[in-house]
């Protein structure tokens, strides 16, 4: 679908600091529009200029409060449809509910697909997100998907800050395709912890497969909610004689407890990135350092815009 209208981005309120540095990059300003809400709580949107014809990315991360972001990115969405904006782009660098990506346990939802199915019908064109929780989630949408991994930003940074007889570890079995593509880039070895969940929000390490004895670990994942799964990672790496532990994650959640478990865990130091905005406690922690993934997106919505390939930043 070609666009014959100006590129405009505007942001909701979920993350409006990363949608101005993505303004920054592409040398452009961000689109005017006013959210307020009424007295009850309800939403209410207006876009101040006219989209007529143009060629809309809305950035709004759907993150804690997450239905709140998610409603107001919907109203955007339908405003932006009935204005006549020619395309509309849901720029979504974290993605909310994609955690239920899969029916595996009797009477459950499948979240990711209801909240993929209600994006279309408010009038998404099109969406670009950053590290899914399960690739599969591309599949719930019958509109394109724009699917980005903060990897080399994340990479490019231990490139550049290498330490010595460096480990990537998977926290799960499940991360294990990610943490091997780290571990290939930055010539690490690759090591595992077999995690147990009873329940959601609760994991227990049960052990360490592969030898991290005196070595530097570097934990990958794509995200981290309440900090239970990293801690006991880190607890099993340091059993395991691990010398060093870093971390590195792309949607720093972080709720609950979340900062006080990682402030008192044997991580050193916690890299992330602004997908998502730090909360109060999390931004209070010296051993987390947040990189920008603003260049990532501006790139993206560039190439969205000129109809040329995005293919070279799937990495």
């Amino acid at each position: 679908m070609s666009t014959t209208g100006g590129i405009k981005v505007f942001s909701g309120s979920a993350n409006r600091p990363l949608a101005e540095e993505i303004c920054r990059e592409l040398s452009c300003d961000l689109g005017r529009s006013t959210t307020a809400r009424f007295s009850d709580g309800e939403i209410n949107f207006q876009i101040e200029e006219n989209v007529r014809g143009a060629d809309v990315f809305i950035v709004q991360p759907t993150c804690p409060p997450v239905d709140s972001h998610l409603m107001e990115l919907l109203v955007q969405l339908d405003a932006f449809r009935r204005s006549s904006a020619e395309r509309v782009t849901a720029v979504i660098p974290y993605y909310g509910y994609g955690r239920s990506d899969k029916k595996d346990r009797p009477r459950v939802p499948i979240s990711a697909k209801m909240v993929a199915n209600l994006l279309t019908t408010a009038g998404a064109h099109r969406i670009l997100t950053i590290d899914l929780h399960a690739a599969q989630i591309q599949g719930f949408f019958d509109i394109p998907v724009d699917h980005l991994y903060a990897a080399p930003v994340l990479i490019g940074h231990y490139q550049a800050n290498r330490f010595p007889d460096m480990t990537v570890v998977a926290p799960d079995t499940g991360g294990a395709e990610r943490a091997r593509a780290y571990a290939k880039r930055l010539d690490a070895e690759l090591a595992l912890c077999d995690k147990r969940r009873e329940k959601p929000n609760v994991a227990e390490v049960m052990n360490v497969v592969g030898d991290v004895e005196g070595r530097s670990c570097l934990i990958v994942d794509d995200m981290c909610d309440t900090g239970g799964s990293l801690t006991k990672v880190s607890q099993a790496l340091k059993a395991a004689g691990a010398a060093r532990i870093h971390a590195c994650f792309t949607h720093p959640v972080l709720s609950g407890r979340a900062a006080q478990h990682l402030a008192t865990s044997d991580i050193e130091q916690i890299v992330v990135t602004n997908t998502i905005p730090l909360n109060s406690k999390a931004a209070e922690l010296d051993k987390i350092k947040v990189l920008s993934i603003a260049p990532l997106l501006a790139k993206a919505i560039k190439s969205i815009h000129e109809e040329t390939s995005v293919s070279s930043l799937f990495v």
